[in-house]
């Protein structure tokens, strides 16, 4: 309501803050806003930031894709400029990056450096436009209707007392086959309404954090019709008095991808479909990671679901496969219960025909059986399509559970007993 939103802490209230996060006059008092690590080659390009861009400059995650050679990247709430300087170097002289934000200080100090990385980049013009803005109108800021390749943001969303805006911008800005790819902080419960007005946790962009299934909700209908989740780490809180205030919330900051794609489903169907990942791709070797449960070997062949076939050929990504056709309908793709990257990475034969004698057994043998999507362990309700089991730390039981004797890598529609040879593209 609108009464909420008054109360809650605003634009202004934002833009203070960090204001005075760049100033040096406030600290952080948790590690939302503490990047995780990045490739080699990103950290290489950001051994080339200037100090005073990247000392100044905060957020939750690492959101920048692999493949973005040559494409229009808009980075929403940029701050001073680091990741838009990253994708400057990544995209390439063909490439253009706009970095939007509302804090005059931080676009300042962007602005300052923009000839200094062009230079550093050996790029032969500068490619890096820094506006000023809010990220609830991008029209505002100039930002036109199905311009851009892909958006990023780092740990902003959550800082918007109104967030359906937010999304639907980014959804008018994306070009079809486009991609909303961006880290947040989420909370496993909603925030409490005197939570959501204390201006400190709202600034460490905890307060803010929408609850993970209202956030699935309001990207379904804005438009986006399928939500992967690519990266997840806990939130700690250093402050004590802030840690109490907030218990017993579990915060995480999260990384997903979503695509402006109509054709995509409500669930997971399969078509019969393969595919196979041929590259080369940028920032990109013999692993391709779609998503937490979609990473292809290069060379091998994988079943995937029709909205995965339609994410790899109505995307930018179409250059890097080779999709098969659809054929008939066969019904809910089974997705496969979870393995190591271990496991995985000592199996690569080809495909053989999946392990039809695995009796129906649940993660550990010892539980109820898991029929179509399952029970979680412990028999609690449902994991629905990719998601977690409730409290977020077990994986969704995948349909036809164990291998024989309980303790070999799971039998799910694409997983392999023991002694068959079968590469998954499903990976915790």
């Amino acid at each position: 309501s609108l009464s909420t939103l008054m109360a809650l802490p605003n634009q202004s209230d934002v833009s203070d803050y960090y204001r005075s996060l760049v100033t040096g006059q406030t600290k952080l008092q948790t590690n939302s806003c503490c990047v995780s690590a990045k490739s080699t080659e990103e950290k290489d390009i950001l051994a080339k930031i200037h100090e005073e861009v990247t000392s100044k400059f905060y957020g939750c995650g690492s959101p920048i894709p692999v493949c973005i050679k040559g494409a229009t990247i808009l980075d929403l709430g940029c701050g001073t400029g680091r990741d838009v300087f990253l994708c400057s170097a990544l995209v390439g002289p063909t490439g253009h990056v706009i970095g939007v934000d509302m804090t005059d200080e931080s676009l300042e100090i962007g602005r300052k450096y923009i000839e200094y990385h062009t230079n550093a980049f050996g790029l032969p013009h500068p490619n890096v436009d820094l506006r000023k803005g809010m990220i609830e109108d991008l029209k505002g800021a100039a930002v036109e209707d199905n311009t851009v390749d892909v958006v990023i943001s780092n740990c902003v969303v959550n800082l918007t007392p109104d967030k359906e805006p937010v999304l639907r911008e980014v959804f008018r800005v994306l070009k079809p086959g486009g991609e909303l790819y961006f880290s947040d902080v989420y909370s496993d419960r909603r925030i409490p309404e005197e939570l959501r007005k204390d201006k400190l946790a709202w600034g460490e962009c905890l307060s803010g954090a929408l609850y993970e299934q209202d956030f699935q909700r309001l990207m379904r209908k804005v438009g986006f019709r399928d939500i992967r989740e690519v990266t997840r780490r806990p939130i700690t809180v250093a402050n004590d008095e802030l840690k109490e205030r907030l218990a017993p919330i579990q915060f995480a900051s999260v990384t997903f991808r979503a695509f402006k794609i109509d054709s995509l489903e409500d669930a997971y169907e399969d078509y019969g479909q393969k595919a196979e990942f041929v590259g080369p791709c940028d920032r990109v070797g013999d692993l391709f990671t779609l998503d937490k449960q979609n990473i292809f070997k290069k060379g091998y062949t994988y079943p995937i679901d029709g909205n995965t076939a339609d994410m790899l050929t109505k995307t930018r990504f179409a250059a890097f496969f080779k999709v098969s056709a659809r054929g008939p309908h066969r019904g809910l793709f089974i997705l496969p219960s979870p393995v190591t990257i271990r496991d995985t990475l000592d199996m690569g034969e080809e495909q053989s025909s999946p392990c039809a004698s695995c009796p129906n057994r649940a993660p550990g043998g010892g539980i109820p059986p898991c029929t179509g999507r399952g029970m979680c362990p412990g028999g609690v309700p449902p994991c629905a399509g990719r998601g977690m089991c409730p409290g977020g730390s077990a994986p969704p039981c995948a349909g036809r559970g164990m291998c024989p004797g309980g303790s070999a890598p799971p039998c799910a529609g694409r997983g392999m007993c023991p002694g068959q040879k079968q590469w998954l593209s499903f990976l915790p």
